[in-house]
């Protein structure tokens, strides 16, 4: 049986490990001059240690950095292609965000920029809106600023110190996981291990070499920071000042990532669900102690009451704040999350639309393969594993009266120790766990904490020592050996099986194709006035906006009801309607051209009920397409579809729409004035 005591603020220094707070160890000057010779060398080797760790952590984000931004140009020749190719990389949400940088950039003054910003009337035809509300763009006009400020302009185009500044911050990134393991460690060999874990399962970590401009590129840096604070922060004993600076980092660094992210309270939710947890387990460090009474079973009766309330209370405050201040912004979140998990079917659009995206699905199991390939999560099992069973004997142990306290102090010789920061890194990293086998897109929160867990757990005295008293092997010479053999072993079975082939993306080049997409921005740009009103899918327009920088009907910042309304009414040029309702639709937002993609009205990437005909055929009422079954509440349409039938140029359609452009991919028709 395994007991607790109180853990002892003494550790042995090695050449890898980093002082918990090496400055605050003498008084002054004078007291330097009576240490013993030992304790002047450990505080060299401290220094030493310190500064090559440091060295360490930024030089590997440097080059992440220059690696991943080397993989884009590479990709996509971005030095070499046109302007309009360089525009249209950036697909769908990327696009629209990099419009607004574009936009701040061409206005003739900065007041008239912010002016454009706060008071536009493109990005959603006759509608007026501030974007700086609505949308999560302060970064990109911070970039704007500061690219019209700095003396930059002759040396570095707009679109590169644009996308110079993610690859910079995934710089950033990369060394904030470096030190919140090297913190939760001890040793900066654990901070080297989870940085090239990071850039070994890059498939799972980061797609910032293709989404840029994606607001998670932005904040999941200040995000990394605010764990690495907060893991600091946890730790006991620090120095007045020191605990203020963490303060100040936890504060801004928080800032920053709420300021770049639309899902930031989904992700403040879980963290406060985390301290949450911590402190109702007694595992947070605390000035009073023992404010649980009572016996084990009377202080679990008052901690599920204590959750209940806590759960009402949060319900309760949730509906009446959305109630009050008329909030409807995430109804389609918590619509998708019914339907997700199996709490009746619905005929929402919107909610089948997050439903069918891949991304908004389960977890695949793929992605579990290529994570044991770098042996990434078998260490990643192995350390959770471990640290889940010491959390559950310290968390017995919290919640214990204090007679069986006293008797388990007095008995045994084999403890089990938690410290609060790493029980926090583990609910956070089990929490997070669940989020990305529930939802494939928000994996980019665990892997990346994945890399940090599993490499403090193999650099870690307490984990090896609790697993060698588990197999009865305990030894202090061993714990050293394993903390420090098994990571340097698992770094060089990843240089050795990865680095040819990293070498050989680097050498692999491609170039940007889309003949189709460049032909259609060039036509709108040619052909049409600059106040004209296009409407079609959300992705494509986000090009158009960017591009051409004419006005849209809708776009994919789905964060809004009305929009949601908006881009179902717009998309009924793809369903069975008939040509005068879609006209009357069109009219309505002010549409002067409709824009219709093959790959859309004839999808096949989705199976059928997921195609975005069959979402809105089932919205409609209407029966889907091909063979299968249909609800049984669904009836046959009174229209053909309307993307299909327009191109056979009946009367009826021509009455109102005129075909004015035309290649392999897109049809653009120019909406009559008539009624």
């Amino acid at each position: 049986m395994m007991y607790i005591r109180q853990r002892k603020e003494v550790k042995t220094a090695t050449a890898t490990e980093v002082s918990e707070d090496f400055p605050a160890q003498e008084e002054n000057g004078k007291l330097e001059n009576k240490l013993p010779s030992g304790c002047t060398n450990r505080r060299f080797w401290n220094i030493l240690s310190f500064t090559v760790g440091g060295t360490t952590a930024l030089g590997i984000g440097l080059l992440t950095s220059v690696y991943l931004a080397t993989l884009h140009e590479n990709d996509l020749w971005f030095s070499n292609i046109k302007e309009v190719e360089r525009e249209i990389s950036f697909r769908t949400e990327c696009g629209l965000y990099y419009s607004y940088y574009k936009q701040m950039l061409q206005s003739p003054t900065l007041k008239q920029g912010f002016h454009g910003l706060i008071y536009d009337n493109k990005t959603e035809s006759m509608k007026t809106i501030n974007l700086l509300q609505r949308m999560n763009i302060y970064q990109e006009v911070f970039l704007s600023i500061l690219y019209r400020v700095l003396p930059i302009q002759k040396y570095l185009e707009p679109v590169y110190f644009y996308i110079y500044t993610l690859f910079g911050l995934q710089a950033v990134y990369v060394t904030a996981l470096y030190v919140t393991s090297w913190l939760l460690s001890g040793t900066w060999l654990s901070g080297l291990l989870a940085a090239f874990w990071y850039v070994t399962n890059r498939i799972d970590t980061t797609r910032v070499e293709f989404t840029i401009p994606l607001r998670e590129n932005w904040a999941l840096p200040f995000f990394a920071i605010q764990i690495a604070a907060i893991t600091y922060f946890l730790r006991p004993h620090l120095q007045s000042l020191s605990e203020r600076l963490t303060l100040l980092a936890i504060f801004i660094s928080t800032f920053l990532f709420s300021l770049t992210w639309q899902f930031n309270q989904f992700m403040m939710l879980v963290q406060a669900f985390v301290l949450f947890i911590l402190d109702s387990l007694d595992m947070l460090p605390a000035a009073k102690k023992n404010l649980k009474t009572g016996n084990f079973l009377n202080r679990i009766r008052k901690l599920l009451l204590h959750l209940f309330v806590v759960f009402c209370l949060t319900l309760f405050l949730n509906n009446i704040t959305k109630k009050i201040l008329n909030l409807k912004s995430d109804e389609h979140i918590f619509n998708f999350l019914k339907a997700k998990f199996g709490f009746g079917a619905t005929r929402d659009f919107d909610a089948n639309l997050y439903l069918c995206e891949e991304a908004f699905g389960l977890l695949p199991f793929n992605t579990f393969v290529r994570l044991s390939d770098t042996l990434l999560f078998y260490a990643y099992i192995f350390v959770l594993s471990i640290a889940v069973i010491a959390a559950l004997v310290v968390a017995f142990h919290n919640l214990s009266d204090s007679t069986t306290q006293q008797s388990m102090s007095k008995m045994g010789q084999c403890t089990v120790d938690l410290k609060p920061e790493t029980a926090y890194n583990l609910i956070h990293t089990i929490l997070f766990g669940f989020l990305a086998l529930s939802t494939m897109r928000m994996k980019y929160l665990w892997t990346s904490h994945m890399c940090v867990f599993a490499s403090f757990g193999l650099c870690s005295s307490e984990i090896w020592g609790l697993f060698l008293k588990l197999v009865h092997l305990y030894n202090p010479k061993r714990i050293y050996i394993m903390q420090y053999s098994v990571p340097i072993l698992i770094l060089l079975y990843l240089c050795y099986k990865f680095w040819p082939g990293m070498m050989d993306e680097l050498s692999e080049l491609r170039e940007f194709y889309d003949p189709d997409t460049v032909e259609l921005m060039n036509w709108i740009n040619s052909n049409t006035p600059r106040k004209a009103v296009f409407a079609g899918s959300m992705q494509l327009l986000a090009g158009v906006k960017l591009c051409t920088g004419r006005t849209l009907t809708n776009h994919p910042h789905y964060e809004d009801n009305g929009l949601r309304e908006r881009t179902k009414a717009v998309y009924q040029i793809y369903a069975k309607r008939s040509p005068e309702e879609v006209h009357a639709l069109l009219k309505s937002f002010g549409t002067d051209y409709v824009i219709l993609e093959d790959s859309i009205c004839y999808e096949r990437r989705h199976h059928r009920g997921c195609r975005l005909r069959d979402l809105l055929d089932v919205a409609n009422g209407h029966t889907m397409d091909g063979p299968g079954e249909n609800d049984p509440n669904l009836k046959p349409a009174d229209h053909p579809r309307f993307c299909e039938e327009i191109k056979r140029n009946l009367p009826p359609y021509m009455a109102h729409f005129t075909r004015v452009f035309q290649n392999k991919t897109f049809h653009v028709y120019k909406l009559s004035r008539n009624k």
